[in-house]
């Protein structure tokens, strides 16, 4: 079965290349949590191994400070990574991250086409390629992105520096961001359709800072501005009446989808475009696995997203030993 697809790549080169003479035991597509711990389960099984990675950490590069990893105080999203990043390179792991995936063919020995030309082969393949940032989808959003819309507080917060900033979501990211952001900018609001589910921690410091303003139960409506972003519009839930709030930035932090469009029609699916996986990370095609955000697994964390490219890697050593 040949499926046709596109997936991007950066050019920057990390480690040593993929071999297209190579069948491989399994080639891991992410290069996150879930990727890396994969590649170093299966290289510790004594597989051969590919990873290809849109960038080696993933989304955990953006995330200012990680307070929940076990055996870790508090470290900065970038330095794990780095960690989890020189502990694989260790073991000499093959990496690729300057192509397209255009299409994957399965089978037996399992094609992956890139936009190159060259064809990389493997008898399984993990995919743990992530998620990403959802979209508020309200008119303005598009318009003014990059011109005041953002998605990453870690990334472009210094951009608002003195400035009146909105964060939108009630989760720990939006949390998180939001007392990140106040640090650095005049004021910070943050406007969540509904209630906290942010943890109790989190919120009763968000509450402690006095140039922070909380707006629940309000809807965003519509983004305004002129050359940039001024305003938004938004709908008070609780006295049913539209307010304006003014800002020079809004940071969208109301979670993530899973990256899998690219797997549509080769692995089944969830109706949120979640890969279903079993509780061997097994998907519904023999000798294709997937750990991680991409996947159905609750609880989006990163010791679990961990702890299932693991248990990838053990399924994926078992499934091609008895190819052998």
């Amino acid at each position: 079965m040949s499926l046709d697809f596109s997936l991007s790549f950066s050019t920057e080169e990390k480690g040593n290349q993929l071999d297209t003479a190579t069948v491989y035991d399994t080639i891991i597509i992410g290069g996150g949590p879930a990727g890396l711990n994969a590649a170093l389960y299966a290289k510790r099984k004594g597989m051969n191994i590919g990873i290809i990675a849109n960038r080696i950490g993933g989304q955990v590069l953006d995330t200012s400070s990680v307070e929940n990893y076990l055996g870790f105080n508090s470290l900065a999203g970038e330095e794990l990574m780095q960690k989890f990043e020189k502990h694989v390179k260790e073991y000499e792991v093959a990496m690729t991250t300057d192509v397209l995936v255009k299409s994957i063919t399965n089978g037996n020995i399992k094609k992956i086409n890139v936009s190159n030309g060259k064809i990389y082969q493997a008898k399984s393949i993990i995919i743990a390629t992530g998620s990403k940032p959802r979209m508020l989808n309200v008119p303005g959003e598009k318009e003014y992105l990059g011109k005041g819309v953002a998605y990453c507080a870690i990334c472009d917060g210094p951009l608002f520096a003195g400035k009146d900033v909105i964060i939108t979501g009630g989760g720990n990211s939006a949390v998180e961001a939001a007392i990140d952001i106040a640090k650095i900018a005049n004021t910070v609001k943050l406007v969540h359709r509904s209630e906290f589910r942010a943890d109790k921690v989190l919120v009763e410091k968000l509450y402690s800072l006095k140039n922070v303003e909380i707006y629940l139960q309000t809807q965003i409506q519509e983004i305004y501005g002129e050359m940039l972003m001024t305003h938004i519009t938004a709908l008070d839930k609780k006295e049913n009446k539209e307010i304006t709030i003014k800002a020079d930035g809004l940071f969208v932090e109301i979670g993530y989808l899973p990256k899998s469009e690219i797997f549509e029609g080769l692995v089944e699916m969830n109706e949120k475009k979640e890969i279903i996986v079993n509780n061997k990370a097994e998907t519904n095609i023999e000798g294709i696995y997937a750990s991680g955000d991409v996947t159905d697994v609750p609880y989006k964390q990163i010791i679990i997203s961990t702890a299932d490219g693991a248990k990838a890697a053990l399924s994926a050593n078992d499934y091609v030993n008895k190819l052998k």
